[in-house]
């Protein structure tokens, strides 16, 4: 996994003992974006060992001790167990949970070796070598070579999702929207703040482990900064 990390700067509400927002970079924000891509494989296996209580853990551990046996001669349990993300490489944020995927990772593909220029009933293309070729049953062993676009602009070669030159507002529970000064100046009378001396700023590092916390926090509560950065967890 990444070693990279990001900084957060809390707005607390010390007497209520809660977040009421974070102030957040791009790679927060690109963060939140990758973690709805996660295939639901992923986000089980990332969660495994942290006591969630799911019953899709209890499956996932079932299909673990499940025998190959069992399993289609063209499937395997780890396309389900270790699925593999639909976003390109240079949509993997720079915080990033699945070391299954590398800035630079080579995407392959396969084709049936019977396949030519004159048939089109062996053109077609899988993600795995143990395919079998639609047109004749023969395994889709042939690899590809993949060329990916190049990047013409300095947006496409920036990472993850959102723009870099925006600083965005991320609320208790995840909702994110850009930040602006009206919206710091009435936050207090929405949340009903009387005394602003009870308000303190906090900044404070993300990463892997806070981003498994925030992971797995954002599937059992919806206060989920409170809940990571100050461990008073409401449903």
């Amino acid at each position: 996994m990444e070693t990279s990390k990001t900084t957060l700067k809390l707005l607390i509400n010390k007497t209520e003992h809660k977040v009421l927002f974070a102030e957040a970079d791009k790679d927060f924000v690109d963060f939140l974006f990758y973690v709805l891509s996660l295939p639901v494989g992923t986000i089980i296996n990332l969660l495994k060992n942290k006591n969630t209580g799911w019953c899709l853990g209890d499956l996932y551990r079932s299909i673990e001790s499940l025998s190959e046996t069992y399993m289609q001669s063209n499937e395997s349990k780890n396309s389900v167990l270790n699925p593999k993300s639909p976003l390109c490489p240079n949509e993997i944020p720079l915080l990033s949970l699945d070391n299954s995927h590398e800035p630079n990772a080579v995407l392959k593909f396969f084709s049936c070796p019977n396949s030519n220029h004159y048939s089109s009933s062996h053109l077609y293309v899988a993600d795995a070598p143990s395919r079998s070729c639609p047109g004749c049953d023969a395994t889709m062993n042939h690899e590809l070579t993949f060329v990916p676009p190049e990047c013409t602009t300095a947006a496409d070669a920036e990472r993850g999702f959102v723009k870099g030159v925006v600083t965005y507002m991320v609320m208790d529970n995840l909702e994110v929207t850009p930040m602006s000064t009206i919206s710091c100046i009435t936050l207090p009378i929405k949340f009903k703040v009387m005394d602003l001396s009870a308000l303190e700023e906090q900044v404070v590092d993300f990463g892997i482990d806070e981003g498994l916390k925030l992971l797995k926090a954002s599937m059992e509560c919806k206060n989920v900064l409170t809940s990571v950065f100050l461990g008073n967890m409401e449903d």
